[in-house]
């Protein structure tokens, strides 16, 4: 799975407006420089994310941006889905239309299982927890196994 910098810059945005005291409006430019994101770019994503019903915003000098829900009700999934459509899909379809043949029939089931997997972790991290790394348990164990901070480099398991 690859996450687009669009999508990491959202993620970051939240996290670091989830870490904010409640109700405090932040600005964009204060974002932007905490979370080192170029600031017309995280204008773009913020945008986004008030029209996906993730941020609100107020303009003027007492304005800015805050979650519009509380950091432990929104799922990074959430933040995701709103910049980048469904966790995955092929083509701009989603796994579950996609059609194979031959020796390849079965290929969609295995799309299935990843986006099952994928969802495992992003609907089940908070912006809450991502801010605290109070990390659920089953994603506490999936880092807990060296072997998942290893990038495999391409070509057959060894």
């Amino acid at each position: 799975m690859r996450i687009t910098a669009k999508a990491d810059y959202a993620v970051r945005a939240a996290a670091h407006l989830a870490a904010a005291e409640p109700g405090v409006w932040v600005k964009a430019d204060a974002i932007a420089a905490a979370q080192r994101v170029p600031n017309a770019f995280l204008l773009t994503i913020l945008a986004v994310l008030r029209d996906g019903g993730i941020v609100e915003s107020r303009r003027g000098l007492e304005g800015g941006y805050r979650l519009a829900h509380a950091p432990k009700d929104l799922v990074v999934a959430d933040i995701i889905r709103a910049i980048d459509g469904p966790l995955a899909s092929i083509s701009g379809k989603f796994v579950e239309e996609m059609e194979y043949d031959g020796a390849a029939t079965h290929l969609r089931e295995t799309w299935v299982a990843l986006r099952a997997a994928i969802r495992g972790v992003l609907e089940q991290v908070t912006l809450e927890a991502l801010v605290s790394g109070d990390m659920p348990e089953h994603v506490q164990d999936l880092l807990a196994d060296k072997e998942n901070w290893t990038t495999r480099p391409p070509g057959l398991r060894a």
